[in-house]
C-alpha cells in the first residue's frame, strides 16, 4: 500500500477554531514524521504535479488517511494533504495566492465552504457524473462546491425532565418554562451560525432575534466547550437540553469509555423542525475546487470516488455522518436517530446570512 504524503505547515497560519472536527492533537507530529520519512516538505508540493492530487482538509480523522490510500490504490493518483481548521486553511490559501498547490478543499459546513467561495478561493467544478448521484440541493448553484455527507443539528435532552413535545420545534426552546435548562456552545461556532442563518431565512430577522434573546434567557450557563460537552452537561444534571450535531451523540453511544456511553444513554436525541412542516436543519460536509487548482481531472476523479459506495463508507463510517447516496448502508449507530426530512432552504444561504446571524447572536448576548 502506498504511503500518503502529508504536508507540514510552513506558511503563516492564523489560529482559529473550526469546530466539528475530532481532536487533532497528534496529527501534526504524525504528518511531519511522514513528510520527513519521504524527504518531503511543503515546498515539494507543487501545483501541476503529474498524477498528483493536493487536498486541503478541515477534517481530522484517521479514517480519512485510509480513504486517501484506498483512492491511491484504485486510481494510481498520489494524494497529498494538509489538515487544519477551515479558517486556518483559508488564511493559508490567501497567503499562498496564485502559488497555492491546493486542488480540493474539504470542509464540514456549507457556511465554511461559503467563506472560501466569498474569498475568491474556489472555482466552478467541471461537469461530472457526481451530479447525477446526489440531490440538486447538494450542488451549490454556481457549482462552487458539492455535498458529500449530511449532518443534522438537533438537541439531546433528559427524558426524565423534558417531554418530546418540548423540543419538537426550534421555537419550543424559547419557551420561558425552559429557563435555566439549555446548554450550548459559543455563537461564533460555524454550526450555530449556520443554524441561525437558516432561522433568519425561514422566519425573518425579527423572529430569529426574539428566539436568540429567549434562548439566552433559558441558558443554564455561559456558552462553553463543544457539542459533546453539552450532552455530558445534561447527563450531569447541569441542564436538561443540549444543542448538538447528531454524530457527536451517536459517537458517544459507541464510545470505548463507559462514562461517555452512560452519558449518552441518559439522553435522547431529537431533531426540531422550523415549524409548519418546514423540515429540519441539515448541513453537509462538502468539497470545493480550489481557484488555482492544476490537477482538475484528478480532483474530479476523487470527488466521484467519494460519491461511490466505497468512498461514502470510508467518509462516514467513523464520523457517523449520513451518506448522501441512496442505497448506501448507514454507519453503525445511526439507527438510533429519529426519521427526518430536510428543509428545502438553499445551503448557500448558510453563508450568505452568516454576518446577520452573528449580529443577532451578539445583540442577544450569546457569546
Amino acid at each position: 500500500m502506498k504511503t500518503i504524503a502529508s504536508v507540514s505547515f510552513t506558511a503563516l497560519l492564523v489560529a482559529c477554531s473550526d469546530g466539528g472536527a475530532a481532536p487533532a492533537s497528534n496529527d501534526q507530529g504524525t504528518q511531519s514524521e511522514t513528510a520527513q520519512k519521504n524527504g518531503e516538505t511543503a515546498a515539494t508540493v507543487e501545483a501541476g504535479s503529474n498524477g498528483t492530487l493536493n487536498i486541503y482538509s478541515a477534517r481530522h480523522y484517521d479514517s480519512d488517511k485510509l480513504m486517501y490510500e484506498a483512492f491511491e490504490e484504485q486510481s494510481g493518483i498520489r494524494v497529498r494533504f494538509r489538515e487544519a481548521g477551515a479558517n486556518q486553511l483559508l488564511e493559508t490559501m490567501r497567503a499562498e495566492g496564485e502559488n497555492s498547490p491546493a486542488d480540493l478543499i474539504i470542509a464540514s459546513d456549507a457556511g465554511a465552504l461559503w467563506r472560501f467561495k466569498d474569498a475568491g478561493l474556489t472555482q466552478p467544478l467541471p461537469e461530472g457524473e457526481f451530479e447525477q448521484l446526489i440531490p440538486e440541493r447538494l450542488v451549490e448553484p454556481d457549482r462552487q462546491w458539492v455535498g458529500l455527507a449530511r449532518r443534522i443539528r438537533g438537541v439531546a435532552y433528559d427524558p426524565e425532565r423534558i417531554s418530546p413535545d418540548q423540543v419538537d420545534e426550534w421555537q419550543d426552546l424559547a419557551d420561558p418554562s425552559l429557563e435555566g435548562e439549555i446548554c450550548v456552545r459559543s455563537s461564533t461556532n460555524i454550526y450555530n451560525l449556520s443554524l441561525m442563518a437558516e432561522m433568519v431565512e425561514q422566519w425573518g430577522a425579527e423572529e430569529a432575534q426574539n428566539w436568540a434573546n429567549a434562548v439566552v434567557a433559558n441558558m443554564a450557563r455561559t456558552p462553553q466547550g463543544g457539542d459533546t460537552d453539552q450532552v455530558e452537561a445534561v447527563a450531569a444534571g447541569l441542564c436538561s437540553i443540549a444543542i448538538t450535531n447528531h454524530y457527536y451523540w451517536v459517537r458517544m453511544t459507541q464510545s470505548g469509555s463507559d462514562a461517555t456511553r452512560e452519558a449518552a444513554a441518559a439522553t435522547q436525541i431529537a431533531f426540531p423542525s422550523f415549524g409548519d412542516g418546514e423540515g429540519i436543519h441539515v448541513n453537509i460536509t462538502g468539497v470545493a475546487m480550489a481557484a488555482n487548482a492544476q490537477n482538475t481531472d484528478e480532483a474530479i476523479q476523487f470527488v466521484e470516488y467519494l460519491l461511490s459506495s466505497d468512498g461514502q463508507h470510508r467518509l462516514v463510517d467513523e464520523t457517523k455522518e449520513i451518506p448522501v447516496i441512496e442505497d448506501v448502508t448507514w454507519p453503525q449507530g445511526l439507527d438510533a436517530i429519529p426519521e427526518f426530512e430536510d428543509s428545502d432552504t438553499p445551503l448557500d444561504t448558510f453563508g450568505e446570512r452568516q454576518s446577520e446571524a452573528q449580529r443577532i447572536y451578539d445583540e442577544a448576548g450569546w457569546n
